[in-house]
């Protein structure tokens, strides 16, 4: 999977929004693989407060319809209510 785009999000969750954090992407993962998104690691700290995810995607037409997936949409007062501080960045291998 060398080519495409490989994605890093960091979440940073309080303990009051992991619940609905864990709700939001239980639901909205799965939706990955209809755009051709790979979810290839998924590690989660002990406390459940902070979790890392590495995402391949197979273009940028792919993601972009991934982020624009209405279905992914709606569940998005899951991830408000979590208040989980996220950061995405666009990697390469090297």
């Amino acid at each position: 999977m060398s080519e495409g785009l490989l994605f890093v999000l960091i979440a940073q969750i309080p303990p009051q929004g992991i619940a609905s954090f864990n709700a939001y992407e239980d639901q909205v993962l799965s939706l990955l693989a209809e755009h051709g998104g790979v979810l290839q690691r998924r590690p989660r700290s002990d406390d459940g407060g902070t979790e890392v995810h590495l995402v391949w995607f197979p273009s940028s037409a792919a993601f972009e319809a991934y982020r624009d997936d209405p279905r992914r949409a709606a569940l998005a007062p899951l991830m408000v209510g979590s208040e989980a501080g996220l950061e995405l960045f666009s990697m390469r291998d090297v």
